[in-house]
């Protein structure tokens, strides 16, 4: 009987080259990692900058080597390459030419100066799909600006102001916040280009940035003022217009949320649920409109009926009630909710050092070809004369672009 083995990933047999640092070009080079392609990372001598931020305050460092780099560049190979030297393009050029897809979230006008750019590229290698992470676009006058997800997407694109009631500061955010949201649709985008390539035989450029990311993910607020609607303002929770989609403290001050947006529907079971059936049809209360209007009255009821119980003897009778809620959960609640791990939410990423960290993985699965983590992340250059010998480079000429300092 035939062995059974596990499925490939959709992208196995696909090669990737990527001229990418930080986070948002890699981690589109790790979910096509994880998808089954074979990623070739290009790093400078002294590394992709993420190697070495690693910040955590407070806490024993796990790792020489930063988290985040070692999440973002998972089961990719690294060859230390100078790209700026004519020898070291023309090694990138190779690559290249032996690749499906090309990856990179360098300023365009660095990629000019290399003639790594897309015009220049396209020309020599018609069928590659060229991916062009940026911060703020292609064109335009800020199209060479320094970004990162702080910038272009969380401040720039509008994403933070969503978030504050008027007049609050910014808050700060989680490091890669928009990072990741841009890589998934980067991701999306390579994918569609290949499909697109099978039709018709040619590659193309797919452009992500975190500019049109950030605006993405709010356009639902956005489309509505494009539409001539005045920008709706961020309410507190004691202003909100509709008390049935809010959050609520129980008796051990954990926020839970209701997810009443169809208000009128929850109302009466929300009501029995607190002692106060009476409220079902008072007048202040027996609309949606008029709980709006009435939302300051109305949130104190909530707030000290909801704070008697526990979360643990709420749930089972928002069950019985069939009102829809759910916890608000802090990154350790998340990391042990069981619904979390049966979703598929974390997995295990191995080390250079034969040991498990415990990651967040991209959130798509594939019945007929899963995905799967196959090597921990490489350490610099580790795979520098693999590649060269598969490029059909021997050991002489290896050693000479070493002593060269061509690669390293």
């Amino acid at each position: 009987m035939a062995e059974n083995k596990p499925a490939e990933g959709p992208l196995a047999g696909y090669k990737v080259v990527e001229l990418a640092m930080w986070a948002a070009g890699p981690m589109v080079g790790g979910i096509l990692a994880d998808w089954g392609a074979d990623v070739i990372k290009i790093e400078p001598a002294d590394g992709d900058p993420f190697r070495a931020l690693n910040l955590r305050p407070g806490k024993e460092v796990v790792t020489e080597t930063s988290i985040e780099f070692l999440v973002n560049n998972r089961a990719k190979r690294s060859i230390v390459l100078d790209v700026r030297t004519e020898e070291g393009r023309r090694i990138a050029l190779e690559l290249i030419h032996d690749a499906d897809i090309f990856l990179t979230n360098l300023r365009s006008n660095a990629l000019e100066r290399m003639r790594l750019d897309y015009d220049t590229v396209h020309a020599m290698e018609p069928a590659l799909i060229y991916c062009h992470v940026t911060g703020y676009g292609l064109r335009g006058e800020w199209r060479d600006r320094a970004a990162y997800d702080v910038g272009a997407f969380y401040a720039r694109a509008g994403v933070a102001a969503t978030l504050l009631p008027e007049g609050d500061e910014p808050m700060m955010r989680c490091g890669a916040f928009g990072d990741y949201y841009t890589a998934m649709s980067a991701a999306g985008g390579v994918c569609a280009a290949i499909v697109a390539r099978q039709r018709t035989g040619r590659g193309q450029r797919v452009a992500a940035s975190l500019l049109r990311t950030g605006a993405y993910a709010i356009s639902a607020h956005l489309d509505r003022i494009a539409q001539g609607s005045p920008p709706r303002a961020v309410k507190s929770r004691m202003e909100i217009l509709n008390p049935m989609n809010n959050c609520y403290r129980d008796a051990n001050g954990k926020w839970f949320w209701l997810l009443g947006l169809q208000g009128d529907r929850m109302w009466p079971a929300v009501t029995r649920i607190i002692g106060r059936p009476e409220l079902e049809h008072d007048p202040r209360f027996n609309s949606l409109e008029a709980r709006g209007q009435n939302v300051a009255e109305l949130m104190p009821i909530l707030d000290e009926a909801f704070a008697r119980r526990p979360l643990a003897q709420w749930e089972p009778i928002f069950e019985r009630e069939d009102i829809w809620w759910t916890p608000v959960n802090t990154g350790d609640d998340l990391l042990n909710d069981p619904q979390m791990r049966a979703a598929g939410g974390l997995t295990r990423l191995p080390t250079a050092q034969g040991n498990q960290i415990e990651i967040v993985p991209a959130p798509i699965d594939f019945e007929e070809t899963p995905w799967s983590i196959r090597a921990p992340a490489p350490e610099l250059g580790q795979h520098t004369e693999e590649i060269l010998l598969e490029l059909g480079h021997d050991w002489d000429e290896i050693a000479r672009l070493r002593e060269k300092r061509i690669i390293d």
